[in-house]
């Protein structure tokens, strides 16, 4: 996901329910963008992968709610260059709505060469 002034806020989108590597606001969003995808796709799991971050995120497939936060929930096998770990969290109601809110990233289309 693009780091723009449209974006809504990472806090809005993700809450953290336990991690064992310390998140930045990059790897929250890497992390929710992937988590993102698959419960767009209805996938089980899928591939994150950044700058300095490899893992798998996989779908739990059940909703849970901390206080008036709920959502679906996740978890991420992680590889950092602080080492490796684990981070369960969900998707915040109001983060998916937002994403469902705004419309898709436009893709323009190279111009054809003859």
């Amino acid at each position: 996901m693009a780091d723009d002034d449209e974006s809504p806020p990472y806090w809005t989108l993700i809450s953290v329910l336990f991690s064992t590597q310390p998140l930045t606001p990059s790897l929250a969003m890497t992390l929710h963008q992937t988590a993102y995808e698959l419960y767009q796709r209805g996938d089980s799991s899928g591939q994150v992968a950044g700058d300095l971050l490899s893992g798998r995120v996989h779908n739990l497939r059940k909703d849970v709610a901390l206080g008036g936060i709920s959502g679906p929930a996740f978890e991420a096998e992680i590889d950092t260059e602080r080492g490796s770990g684990v981070v369960r969290f969900l998707l915040t109601r109001q983060g998916l709505e937002l994403m469902q809110a705004r419309p898709p990233p436009s893709r323009s289309k190279p111009p054809l060469l003859n």
